[in-house]
């Protein structure tokens, strides 16, 4: 369903925007991108979108065309909400704008009951890992959200998705998603489909929510896979020491080779050793 509204070129140039490198801005303008990206949120009836960096709102509009019952724009970025507002004017109420910076919000709190509810967002390139990883380690778990489909440059989306045959990409980041998500790239989408241009191409990434995660402490994931990836060079046995704790007795414990690198271990294997570093240090407090 095309909306009524100018070309969304036109808007920005009536409203003299200009993407902000310190706002992580790069403006989308081919309608056939943003209405893919939307069709892969979908299906959209009935359902609340959550979009981050909303901008000049070239993705809200695609997600309103595609059927989206409701959509959530979040915008830090008082420049743009002139713009927002004019296509709320025509969204029927179907359009809530928040201005506010999403690492500051509660997105469940703001869905409320809403359901089916996902986030759908071309995400601001300097804040984009700080807000997938706040979501991977939402509590409770399943989550309010029943998908993201998020963009990212592509250096990023191959370190969501990768695994240990991937050594390089293979990270804190993917232990993270997919220790909690089954996760996807999409497609590419090429510098040159955004104005300015950035210097790389990016991803659309899918993250699902699994169900039943492996049980663990997403804080406990996070300091192990910290240590373990923050010298990944280095065999467990030695990277391990920053948890202030003997490395071979976790390792023992988790029933994992002391000397094997951090690019190794499946999150099958973090997991393990996220719940023995819970199990040593429960110990050490009942002595």
């Amino acid at each position: 369903m095309k909306d009524a509204l100018p070309p969304l070129r036109d808007v920005v140039g009536a409203h003299r925007l200009v993407a902000k490198k310190s706002f992580g801005q790069n403006f989308l303008f081919d309608l056939n991108l943003t209405s893919r990206i939307a069709r892969a949120a979908g299906p959209l009836d009935g359902a609340t979108i959550v979009e981050i960096g909303a901008g000049p709102g070239g993705l809200t509009r695609a997600l309103l065309a595609e059927g989206a019952a409701q959509v959530i724009a979040i915008e830090r970025d008082r420049r743009c909400l002139a713009v927002l507002e004019e296509i709320a004017a025509h969204a029927r109420g179907r359009l809530e704008i928040v201005a506010g910076d999403a690492l500051d919000i509660d997105l469940g709190e703001l869905v409320g009951g809403r359901r089916p509810a996902r986030i759908c967002s071309n995400l601001p390139y300097n804040v984009a890992t700080a807000l997938l990883t706040k979501w991977l380690q939402s509590e409770p778990w399943p989550p309010w959200f029943d998908r993201l489909v998020l963009m990212f440059q592509r250096e990023v989306a191959l370190r969501i998705v990768a695994t240990p045959a991937s050594r390089a990409d293979y990270g804190r980041l993917a232990v993270l998603a997919n220790w909690r998500a089954a996760t996807h790239i999409l497609f590419d989408v090429p510098s040159a489909a955004f104005t300015p241009p950035p210097k790389v191409t990016s991803s659309v990434v899918e993250l699902l929510p699994r169900a039943t995660p492996l049980p663990c402490e997403a804080s406990l994931l996070s300091e192990v896979t910290e240590a373990a990836f923050g010298q990944r060079r280095k065999m467990l046995r030695q990277s391990l020491k920053t948890l202030g704790i003997e490395p071979l007795a976790l390792l023992e414990r988790a029933a994992i080779d002391p000397t094997k690198r951090a690019e190794e271990i499946p999150v099958e294997g973090f997991v393990a050793l996220a719940n023995a570093l819970k199990e040593i240090r429960f110990d050490s407090l009942s002595q």
